[in-house]
């Protein structure tokens, strides 16, 4: 066995030069609609929910926000330019 656990096929470093900077954009015609996207002006998003606003970007070593995998997102992007999400309502407490 290795004594190295990053020789690991099914281990994705986030720090090695194969990430990319990602940016985050939210659709200005659907409210809770997110996209990830490879480029700062968002030329790849989807159209039919235009317009998009940037609202972050996620460095190559920053880790990744929410409960998504990077290497899923990377890959998205690179099939296809980009990767919507929706943000989940968060339920008020009534009581």
């Amino acid at each position: 066995m290795s004594d190295n656990f990053f020789d690991n096929d099914n281990t994705i470093s986030v720090h090695g030069a194969d990430a990319m900077r990602i940016f985050i954009f939210k659709s200005e015609a659907r409210t809770d609609l997110r996209a990830f996207g490879g480029d700062l002006a968002g030329l790849q998003l989807p159209d039919k929910f235009k317009p998009w606003r940037v609202v972050g970007a996620i460095a190559p070593n920053q880790e990744f926000p929410y409960k998504i995998l990077r290497a899923d997102v990377e890959m998205a992007i690179r099939e296809q330019g980009f990767q919507l999400f929706r943000l989940k309502e968060t339920t008020k407490d009534v009581t």
